[in-house]
């Protein structure tokens, strides 16, 4: 029997899915203004893994993931930059899907970018409008009001007070009625990008886009989610607030999975701090075929602090692996033919 460590109830749970053998899946995907990171790497190799072994036990899995390619950071980048967002987004997302098929990632059935489900976007905040979740904040934007949502805060285990206290990623605008509420809508400003709507010109908020794109494709419930556990607040929280009051159906989905930090020698991984390492610098001084090993080598769920200690571990690991699979390539059955483990542990 699998059984699946579920951030929401902080229990293991038996696997069980919706629709028998076909398993729906959600991971939050990188925002593409920049290279993406090894903590990038982190999240999503783990999940590559965890398809590849669902699908090994008999699972049909599809594996969706979110590109956010319209974002504050992008703009305030793309203006860096002396270009436009979109372009911006466009030749970061080419560099992503570069990074994940360089580390041999190729279970993802579905990208999903933000701008392409604009419709369902706006369709989403116009049903948390007329429910009463949502209100406007003229010349700003319309914004979740998390006051309404009793539950606000059950995956992060945070109470109201504690939601309102976070700087991580809220929205700061004037006018809100509790801190801690978020833009669903956010109205258009010189030069940015913007789609028509009933509130007037604007662009999706940061949290929308997923419970929008996972609606449209799995529906307002599904298996899995997973994602990084910087995301449990308040990206994901957000999430489960959205979708289950547009809904009326609890849980969104039946198990949260979570990645566990990475950290670069004990700090927070950041340019500001000179420790900001991309997939692309890693691969060009260790190759792939490394990074692969270090994600798999440790249990997903843990921290990973990354270091010179633990790449020099992993390169004689990886030698000796690879010493005692020469060995056993000399080996033959008693047919004749080659032992089956050495083709399987060559493909990795």
């Amino acid at each position: 029997m699998i059984r699946i460590q579920d951030t929401l109830s902080g229990k293991k749970k038996p696997l069980k899915t919706r629709k028998g053998k076909n398993l729906d899946l959600f991971v939050c995907g990188p925002t593409v203004y920049d290279y993406s990171h090894i903590g990038h790497a982190r999240t999503y190799l783990a999940f590559d893994f965890i398809v590849k072994y669902l699908k090994s036990k008999g699972y049909k899995v599809t594996y969706l993931q979110n590109i956010t390619d319209i974002d504050d950071k992008i703009i305030q980048r793309s203006k860096e930059k002396l270009t436009t967002p979109d372009k911006l987004a466009k030749q970061f997302e080419e560099e992503y899907l570069k990074d994940m098929k360089e580390i041999k990632i190729d279970s993802v059935d579905k990208y999903a970018k933000a701008t392409d489900y604009i419709p369902q976007i706006i369709n989403q905040v116009q049903k948390l409008s007329e429910k009463g979740y949502a209100y406007m904040i003229p010349e700003d934007g319309i914004y979740y009001d998390i006051s309404k949502f009793k539950n606000y805060g059950k995956l992060s285990r945070r109470t109201m007070t504690q939601a309102e206290d976070a700087v991580s990623r809220i929205d700061e605008a004037k006018g809100k009625r509790n801190k801690g509420d978020f833009c669903l809508w956010k109205f258009s400003k010189k030069d940015e990008p913007e789609w028509e709507s009933k509130w007037g010109k604007g662009r999706p908020g940061w949290h929308i886009e997923d419970t929008a794109i996972t609606e449209t494709v799995f529906g307002p419930q599904y298996d899995i989610h997973g994602g990084a556990k910087d995301l449990t607040f308040p990206h994901h929280e957000a999430e489960i607030a959205q979708m289950e009051a547009i809904s009326d159906k609890s849980p969104m989905v039946n198990y949260w999975m979570h990645t566990g930090f990475l950290t670069i020698k004990g700090q927070k991984m950041s340019k500001s701090l000179g420790n900001f390492l991309t997939i692309k610098d890693f691969i060009k001084e260790y190759g792939a075929r490394l990074l692969r090993f270090i994600i798999i080598k440790n249990y997903y769920r843990s921290p990973l602090d990354y270091n010179e200690k633990i790449v020099s571990q992993a390169k004689r690991e990886l030698l000796k692996i690879d010493e005692f699979v020469e060995r056993l390539s000399s080996v033959k059955t008693k047919t004749g033919k080659s032992n089956n483990l050495i083709s399987k542990t060559n493909k990795s």
